[in-house]
């Protein structure tokens, strides 16, 4: 017999669409099976992993592994890890230098948001998200932490602006129906799944908020790299980092999330991180990070890449640009059948409606044009439900998951479905 907790779990995946993601890896796409299935569901970028593997086999083979690597490292990463993430975070993201001690490391961004919410919320508490926003993000603070997710359907048209829509009167709005539990605020930029960003001025507004109102505020900037060449898209509105306003406000009501698994395209490499300069909530998050540590090995390969800064210079501005191809692949194509789409910034993402194909603008319709355009053209696209979206028929398209000629032929079967 299980737990209470465990009963749920078994019947509960983490995600609607895994079972037919493992229906079409059995069949995958490639040279070999030109009818195969193409997956582009999970938000991973193998755009350059040749790129990155060569670089990391090469450091593995001719640099000498470290004492350290053998032993027990400090639970928030070891100081040369920490060290080197600093520097990296500072000049590519930041533009400004950052305090390596300011910096805790764990096992993937999903723990980093597990933990976060373990040391900052309890159990019936509330972390407040503007929706369309990433469908795991329920299960990562509600597993073990016990919060709930509440949504904010501020939206995304494709006629709004270049900017998230989320205004301070929105976070008014949510807290006299939450109360005192609203807790946590949690925003994505570029956001998961509309690609947009927050102006400056957003960031300063929302941050005065929620320091006034004692609301913890975290921006994950997991996609923060991961941003289109501005002459090529429509949405060229700059992107402004919020660590330099989290760094001058010194508040503990300030956070910041991190994960190479989306920049630099290594999910499993399994590496996520938090920066705060809230003390109490470092020394808290540490001690829950004993299950959740990075292997030494992981820390020093990926120190040592970051440490060749005109390396990973090169590497990011090629990401970009493969990210840029990748995502007029796909808006040209929706451009060709009609289908309007919200214009992304950045992120791995296409949010597309596709609406005026349902027969009723409903979830349970939306769901059964997702599967059939699975079922008749082997495409999977990510499953429409749990984003939070208040209008059906929109759908989450990862351009960054298969190689550029997949993804032409996944385009090429979705246009001959609609057309």
């Amino acid at each position: 017999m299980l737990s209470c907790r465990g009963t749920r779990k078994a019947t509960q995946p983490l995600r609607p669409d895994f079972a037919l993601f493992d229906r079409a890896m059995e069949n995958p796409y490639s040279s070999d099976q030109p009818d195969g299935a193409i997956t582009l569901c999970i938000a991973e970028n193998l755009l350059q992993w040749d790129v990155l593997r060569e670089k990391l086999q090469d450091i593995a083979a001719s640099r000498p592994w470290p004492e350290w690597i053998a032993a027990y490292a400090p639970l928030g990463g070891h100081p040369d890890f920490r060290t080197a993430v600093a520097r990296f975070v500072g000049k590519h993201i930041a533009r400004r230098e950052l305090k390596p001690d300011n910096f805790c490391a764990s096992a993937g961004a999903t723990a980093v948001i597990e933990l976060t919410a373990l040391a900052l919320g309890d159990p019936g508490d509330c972390a407040v998200f503007p929706a369309p926003a990433y469908q795991a993000y329920l299960p990562d603070i509600n597993s073990k932490a016990g919060l709930e997710r509440y949504d904010i359907t501020t939206y995304i048209n494709p006629g709004d602006g270049q900017f998230h829509p989320l205004s301070v009167a929105d976070l008014d709005a949510a807290r006299a129906e939450l109360g005192g539990a609203f807790r946590l605020l949690v925003l994505t930029q570029p956001d998961n799944p509309t690609g947009a960003v927050y102006s400056a001025r957003q960031l300063e507004a929302i941050t005065d908020w929620c320091i006034d109102h004692r609301v913890h505020l975290v921006v994950n900037e997991i996609y923060a790299l991961s941003q289109f060449l501005p002459e090529a898209v429509r949405n060229n509105a700059p992107f402004t980092s919020f660590l330099p306003l989290l760094e001058r406000r010194d508040s503990p009501y300030l956070h910041w999330w991190y994960s190479f698994s989306k920049d630099f395209g290594i999910s499993g490499f399994r590496v996520g991180l938090l920066y705060t300069r809230n003390g109490d909530l470092r020394s808290a998050y540490a001690n829950f990070n004993a299950p959740h540590q990075i292997s030494n090995l992981t820390q020093w390969l990926l120190a040592e890449v970051l440490n060749d800064d005109s390396w990973v210079t090169a590497y990011q501005k090629n990401n970009q640009l493969l990210l840029t191809e990748a995502y007029t692949t796909v808006t040209d194509a929706l451009d060709g059948i009609g289908v309007p789409y919200a214009p992304a910034r950045g992120s791995l993402f296409v949010w597309a409606d596709f609406s005026r194909f349902l027969s009723r603008p409903t979830t349970g319709e939306a769901e059964v044009l997702w599967n059939d355009i699975f079922e008749r053209t082997g495409v999977l696209l990510t499953a429409p439900g749990g984003l939070g979206q208040p209008t059906a028929g929109w759908y989450r398209i990862v351009y960054s998951c298969v190689r550029p000629e997949a993804l032409k032929e996944a385009m090429r079967r979705i246009t001959a479905y609609f057309a």
